[in-house]
């Protein structure tokens, strides 16, 4: 039979199954295809079953004396299958493969290609389907979710017998062992999804994998058949099914309509598409939040449910399996109400929480205590009798004292105060905890949604307490032991966003008058009630400033010394920055962070431990370093023109810079001779960062080319200190990150020095090149539009210059477009610091006219607030 009748044959049942999907997706956008998944599944195996029967290769195998069947793998065999999920498909034959079995997977397969629909296959007997079961486990758990679709049925039940008689009976610890472990790494690979903001629907904790492994767990233990088969087998209970059927189903219907919006297979929702996908969604606005954030904060909701029963699970399995070992016994307490069951904690009896509410918070010191969970009956009566935690309950003394326990010395702090977040107990004892469950901050420097963090940040200062970061830095280790009242700082950090529930500006004010009522109502003295307002008032301060100001101007450390004022407060308040920060996300805490901040806190301590620097103070610290550096240069430079290089450097270049680079800095000058700039490159010792020294001779705008030189290269810059010495020489120290690709490093920087040269002599139009590369890459896209761009001018906080934040959305060439607006509005800039948010930045210059003047005069203000807003995108300079 010719080729064109074999493709006519199978027009009618692809446009069968082409126009039943076609159905199937409309129904699931007009939110009316409950069971899409299975639907989709038998739509598919209609599809195979008829070009079965129609086959024209079929019939000249000989399927009488080699039987084959058509089985369905995977997501496909457990009738779980997404818009464009993979189909996997199996051509099982009892002996051997014919060759004629590559025509009969073409006749079949090739048009669900042609559809777009990605089969993949395979072709084995029996006997090699067993060998490569054991081989690899993986195929084995294929196997355990295969499914019979058309053919002869008698071999593929001889098939799964084989696999359970001869594999699975003999070994099925050793598969268990496997499938355990590799979750495990794929978490460690994927990362906890019901924290992240981008998560992975299938692979990350929380995923559908989570729930793969406890049906593939189940059904090597007792053979189960079906999803429903986990509660008919007591693996779960009636409410616990149904509420993992809920949250599945809302994951499986985010990733349909995920797929549908990218039209391909995808499992991981970046950031970019969220918003969209909530658009394609129809979620409306919820309680003043974003669509978006109503969509991640259910998503994440559903899938911490899942990663919840799936740790329960594997707890429940290790506690069956110490039962079996000699001497093993399972968990016992001694606290009346309580008991263990299967290795978690329950109650006696729901009497006796009744009798005593106490119970409630007992069990979950008992769980810190045994580092045992509650089962599943546990959480339940906690969620239903959490109405007896008022406020009366609220604010007895020994139910606070007990929370306390858990928050200040459990080792499973964060375990713990998940349990009670998750069973609502945290909310019932802390009411404003509400409005941050599950609130998502809708950008990508907050890896977590709020509640989460709060606890996340808790366990990251307990863990200082454990020297887990001695290694990295000592110094929080240090300062955390040493502090008196450590419950103090960890109440800090539970209540420091808690402002965070409304989504309008001004948390941190909000958050310290919540906190300061919270504690007050739990018996708390005012005074230190008090100290955990000021920390959750000002837990972004010290960020704020080592980011956002030159920590290197005295000015700086001493207003930030006149508000913080205690030495023990400043303690406290450096190491809740610093968990704030790790629990934020990378974005907000990496080595070059850690430094400034550090170096900040030494300065603020030093002025609160001596007092504030005096004038007379530094200039004797400028005679000190003049006296070293003519002592360490007297062989390479004559006396004269040292002394008279030294007295051109100004007092602030002296101040400032470190007495060991002064020298280097000295060098450079005498290899600049009438070179327009000479520079040299030093790799940081602490950080993934290059310092670049550049000594030049100054000129209007020369920050703005250096700028869009590095922007040009892929250089980010992270901090500039500008000094301008008396003899026109400009000394710029810029802190950068490395060009992109470090093994072509050396190469990189020697093109930026050959286009800042062209720059400098007037060969490279600089704003014509930056225009070219912002054609050539993607542009980072705002997230949120909710976050406007903002030019501040502060003539408050320097007495000697003008400070100009600009917040605004990042691309490539803004740093030299803002720096060049500002040079031609006649402004100096003698600092520079850039903290990017991913697609927000916000660009710090300390600015004086060109008379050294500061830029206070209201109109000076507006006409640089203007000069600004012209070259942002989509701004307008006649509007704020």
């Amino acid at each position: 039979m010719t080729d064109t009748h074999t493709q006519n044959l199978y027009a009618d049942v692809s446009q069968a199954l082409k126009a039943g999907r076609a159905t199937l997706i409309d129904n699931l956008l007009a939110g009316k295809a409950p069971t899409f998944l299975d639907d989709h599944a038998r739509l598919i195996d209609d599809y195979f079953r008829q070009s079965y029967e129609k086959s024209v290769v079929g019939p000249k195998m000989d399927i009488a004396k080699n039987p084959y069947a058509v089985v369905a793998l995977g997501g496909y065999g457990r009738g779980e299958q997404c818009v464009y999920s993979d189909v996997d498909l199996l051509f099982l034959f009892e002996k051997r493969v014919p060759r004629v079995a590559e025509d009969l997977v073409r006749e079949i397969i090739y048009p669900l290609w042609d559809m777009g629909l990605d089969v993949g296959h395979a072709t084995r007997s029996i006997k090699e389907c067993m060998s490569m079961a054991r081989k690899d486990f993986e195929v084995l758990t294929s196997i355990l979710d295969a499914r019979f679709i058309c053919g002869m049925s008698p071999l593929f039940m001889k098939l799964m017998d084989q696999i359970r008689s001869k594999f699975i009976n003999l070994k099925p610890d050793s598969i268990i062992s496997w499938l355990v472990d590799t979750n495990r790494d794929r978490h460690r690979r994927f990362g906890d999804s019901s924290y992240l903001l981008e998560p992975n629907f299938k692979e990350g904790q929380g995923g559908l994998r989570d729930y793969h492994t406890m049906l593939w767990i189940a059904k090597i233990k007792s053979g189960i058949k079906q999803r429903r088969d986990l509660e008919y087998y007591g693996y779960f209970s009636h409410d616990d099914y149904a509420r993992l059927n809920e949250a599945l189903n809302f994951i499986w219907d985010v990733r349909n309509r995920f797929h549908l919006m990218m039209n391909r297979k995808s499992d991981q929702i970046h950031l970019e598409q969220q918003r969209k996908l909530a658009e394609a969604m129809g979620i409306p606005p919820v309680n003043g939040h974003l669509p978006v954030e109503y969509l991640l904060g259910e998503l994440h909701r559903h899938m911490e449910y899942v990663k919840q029963q799936h740790e329960m699970f594997l707890y429940e399995m290790e506690q069956q399996k110490r039962l079996k070992r000699k001497n093993k016994g399972l968990k016992t307490t001694e606290i009346k109400g309580l008991k263990f069951n299967r290795g978690m904690l329950n109650f006696t009896s729901p009497e006796k929480i009744l009798n005593n509410p106490r119970l409630l918070i007992d069990i979950f010191v008992e769980s810190a205590a045994q580092k045992a969970p509650l089962n599943s009956e546990a959480k339940r009566l906690v969620a239903d009798f959490s109405y007896l935690v008022d406020d009366r309950f609220r604010s007895d003394p020994d139910v606070v004292k007990q929370f306390e326990r858990i928050l200040i010395r459990s080792s499973r702090a964060f375990e713990v105060l998940n349990q009670m977040l998750n069973t609502g107990f945290l909310v019932r004892f802390i009411p404003e905890f509400k409005d941050v469950v599950n609130r998502i901050q809708f950008d990508q420097y907050h890896l977590y949604p709020v509640a989460r963090h709060l606890l996340y940040t808790i366990r990251i200062l307990r863990n200082f307490d454990a020297d887990a970061l001695a290694p990295a830095d000592p110094l929080v280790t240090d300062l955390y032991k040493e502090l008196k009242k450590k419950k103090l700082l960890l109440w800090a950090a539970l209540l420091h966003d808690i402002g965070k529930g409304e989504p309008i500006a001004g948390h941190s004010e909000r958050g310290a008058a919540m906190a300061e009522k919270i504690l007050l109502q739990k018996g708390f003295n005012p005074a230190d009630a008090k100290t955990v307002a000021f920390l959750v008032e000002h837990h972004l301060l010290l960020a704020q400033n080592a980011t956002r100001r030159d920590i290197n101007d005295e000015e700086t450390a001493i207003s930030l010394a006149r508000t913080i004022k205690k030495i023990e407060t400043l303690k406290m308040l450096y190491l809740l920055t610093v968990a704030d920060s790790m629990a934020t996300g990378p974005k907000a805490w990496n080595d070059w962070t850690s430094s400034l901040l550090r170096n900040l806190f030494l300065k603020v301590f030093n002025i609160l431990k001596n007092g504030e620097l005096a004038s007379g103070r530094a200039v004797r610290i400028v005679e000190k370093k003049r006296q070293a550096v003519a002592q360490s240069m007297t062989e390479t430079i004559a006396a004269e023109q040292l002394d008279a290089l030294l007295n051109f450097m100004s007092p602030r270049y002296m101040l400032y810079t470190p007495v060991e680079n002064i020298p280097r800095h000295l060098v450079l000058h005498t290899e600049l001779g009438e070179r327009p700039f000479v520079w040299h490159i030093d790799k940081s010792a602490d950080a993934d960062t290059r310092t670049v020294t550049i000594c030049a001779k100054d000129r209007p705008g020369l920050i703005s080319r250096i700028a869009g030189v590095f922007t040009l290269n892929g250089i980010d810059i992270l901090d500039v200190q500008v000094f301008t010495w008396r003899n026109n020489i400009a000394l710029d120290v810029f802190e950068v990150n490395p060009p992109p690709d470090p093994i072509f490093e050396d190469e990189r920087w020697e093109r930026a020095r050959c286009n800042l040269e062209d720059a400098l002599a007037g060969q490279l139009e600089l704003s014509k090149e930056l225009l070219r590369k912002k054609n050539d890459t993607a542009p980072i896209q705002p997230y949120t539009a909710e976050r406007p761009t903002e030019i501040v001018v502060d003539n408050e906080t320097s007495s000697f210059f003008t400070i100009i934040e600009v917040v605004t959305f990042d691309f490539p060439g803004l740093l030299f477009r803002v720096t060049d607006a500002l040079f031609k509005s006649g402004l100096d800039i003698w600092v520079a610091k850039i903290a990017t948010k991913v697609d927000q930045v916000v660009d710090v210059f300390y600015v004086r006219d060109f008379d050294g003047q500061k830029v206070d005069a209201p109109q000076q203000v507006e006409s640089v607030k203007a000069a600004i807003k012209e070259i942002l995108p989509g701004e307008d300079p006649q509007h704020g």
